[in-house]
């Protein structure tokens, strides 16, 4: 017989940390992929909704309407945006997304009466035709920032920080930077493109104070100004953006996702969407302005059920990312061409080194189906009517899902959803979101047993 512990796999070094070791010392460089965290991370599943019963009265749901208009940006700007549902696009940039990616997106928001968001390195004319509703980031980079461009925006979003890679800068692959993409952003063809991690109009938040005065001046006071956080030091961080004059925080959690960085920062840095938000609520309760500045959450929205829980905490809206690129094709074995089905590419994820399903290889710029690609060929995979299609089908299913589960909670508005409507599942959620413990009335660190 073999001797006892002669197979035994070590939990610390097991044959993943033993591979991952193996390649490092093997190559000398660190793993660079797209998407998000991939372990395992407590999420809104982690929750229930209390729905009505005896002791609270359910709307009918084909007779009762449930209200999801959402206004975001009334505390200074003269024109705040008004959207039709909570459920907002998240920043990701011509670059990063193809061209037919970004117009099918913008189509599909338009549809539904909700905005995007255009993420780094400028806007495209197709972008801003395509999107009735449209959020302009400033991110550390300035790469394409355009005042001329910012004056035709909806809002600006001041970007501090992404959940995906709290204190670290964005990456664009020499192999995304086309000729298109190079003019935008003043660089060189097929060279790397690395982001800053801070801006450099600041070094605090009083500096921070001054460059919304700058926004807010070019713009004449017309649009909001959002601030976007990536989840780390969260309470701290909305208190001092709402003191430098921000009229909506974007927390954006450590499930969010991104075009290309280091692995290391999407495995190891930032905290979950869940305990961020309960974060962020008490820093917006704490200044008393709940109803003045609004909370836009994003990391890791998948579900109406997820919409449904992150309002029911405190939010406002949220913004998907990952999501939208999944509705779109991503990762799927057919690209969405017209008719709604292409040839099926499964081979092509292979030479990837992957399959439909576990691609992360966004940063290649090899995509099979057309939407992170800045290649021309790849990119007439997605077709933008066909996209935008499956874009908005997805949106409606969220918001029929976000309105069903508000009705049996008895709210005639998505907004009136809050926390006594959620209890959870394990005592880690209990503790991170500070809601009772289902059954019980315990909330872990806050009350007795």
């Amino acid at each position: 017989m073999p001797e006892h512990g002669h197979h035994e796999e070590s939990h610390s070094f097991n044959r993943d940390v033993i591979a991952y070791i193996h390649e490092a010392a093997e190559r000398g460089v660190y793993d660079i992929r797209g998407m998000g965290a991939k372990r395992r991370l407590p999420t809104f599943d982690d929750l229930i909704l209390l729905t009505a019963s005896l002791s609270r009265y359910p709307l009918e749901g084909y007779r009762e309407k449930c209200v999801t208009k959402t206004v975001l940006g009334a505390r200074q700007a003269k024109r705040p945006v008004e959207l039709a549902i909570p459920i907002t696009i998240a920043g990701m940039s011509f670059g990063a997304l193809s061209a037919h990616a970004k117009e099918a997106i913008g189509r599909a928001a338009s549809a539904m009466g909700t905005s995007t968001t255009t993420g780094d390195g400028g806007m495209t004319q197709e972008e801003r035709r395509s999107s009735k509703t449209l959020v302009y980031q400033c991110l550390p980079s300035r790469y394409g920032f355009d005042p001329d461009h910012l004056r035709q925006a909806d809002a600006v979003e001041v970007v501090v920080g992404q959940g995906a890679k709290p204190g670290g800068g964005g990456m664009l692959l020499g192999q995304k930077i086309s000729a298109r993409v190079a003019g935008m952003r003043d660089l060189p063809d097929g060279i790397d493109q690395r982001s800053a991690c801070r801006h450099p109009d600041w070094t605090g938040p009083d500096d921070l104070t001054i460059k919304i005065q700058e926004l807010r001046e070019a713009t004449d006071w017309e649009i909001p100004v959002y601030v976007k956080i990536g989840a780390s030091r969260v309470f701290n961080d909305v208190k001092l953006a709402v003191k430098a004059g921000a009229d909506v925080i974007v927390l954006d959690g450590m499930q969010g996702g991104t075009g290309a960085t280091q692995q290391v920062y999407i495995e190891h840095a930032g905290i979950p969407t869940l305990p961020a938000l309960r974060q962020a609520v008490e820093a917006l309760e704490e200044m008393d302005v709940i109803g003045q500045v609004q909370l836009v959450v994003s990391g890791g929205i998948r579900t109406g059920a997820d919409v449904a829980k992150a309002l029911a905490m405190g939010a406002d809206a949220v913004s998907i990312g990952q999501g939208t690129l999944i509705a779109l094709g991503c990762n799927a074995h057919h690209p969405a061409g017209p008719g709604g089905r292409g040839a099926d590419v499964t081979e092509e994820y292979h030479a990837l080194g992957t399959a439909p399903g576990f691609c992360h290889h966004c940063h290649t710029g090899r995509c099979p189906v057309g939407i992170t690609t800045q290649d021309d060929v790849l990119e007439q995979r997605l077709d933008v009517e066909e996209g935008a299609r499956r874009l908005s089908n997805y949106l409606t299913v969220l918001t029929l899902e976000l309105t069903t589960l508000a009705r049996a909670c008895g709210k005639s508005n998505v907004h009136n959803l809050e926390r006594e409507d959620l209890a959870a599942l394990t005592v880690e959620a209990a503790a991170m979101a500070k809601v009772p413990l289902a059954g019980t009335n315990w909330i872990p660190g806050e009350s007795g047993g």
